[in-house]
């Protein structure tokens, strides 16, 4: 047996997962992505488009064209509902991104933070409204 036949018979692997945003306007969507926080565009799908995906690193994001929001805007920042959690590996990489993104006039719902399980984190906002966590340890 082939060593991905045994990995395969223990237990799958799920090697990444692609949160789905909800949006108004694709190209718009892809260019906010772009320009302000660094991702490329991997596709658009439709005519007109009306799906697509963003990629920066090993970060995936789905993005749905919807003319009606599906979550409200003042519930979504009452209850703070989070689109997608993206993950950095340390402590300068976190301070990084939110210099990085703040530079390039990123709007956000929340600064970077402390948290009291050891992580530092903040959350931006794109032009829909979708709520992006970005996280890493405190050290």
């Amino acid at each position: 047996m082939t060593d991905r036949a045994e990995t395969i018979t223990r237990k799958a692997v799920i090697t990444g997962a692609e949160p789905q945003l909800f949006v108004a306007d694709i190209r718009k969507a892809c260019e906010f992505f772009i320009r302000k926080l660094g991702f490329e565009v991997v596709f658009m799908h439709g005519d007109p488009p009306f799906y697509g995906q963003v990629k920066r690193d090993g970060a995936r994001l789905n993005l749905r064209c919807l003319e009606q929001p599906v979550i409200p805007a003042d519930l979504r920042a009452r209850e703070q509902l989070l689109s997608a959690s993206l993950t950095v590996a340390s402590a300068k990489e976190i301070e990084a991104l939110f210099t990085e993104f703040d530079a390039a006039d990123v709007a956000f719902f929340q600064g970077l933070e402390r948290k009291s399980w050891g992580a530092r984190d903040f959350i931006a906002s794109d032009p829909d409204g979708n709520l992006l966590l970005f996280t890493g340890p405190e050290k």
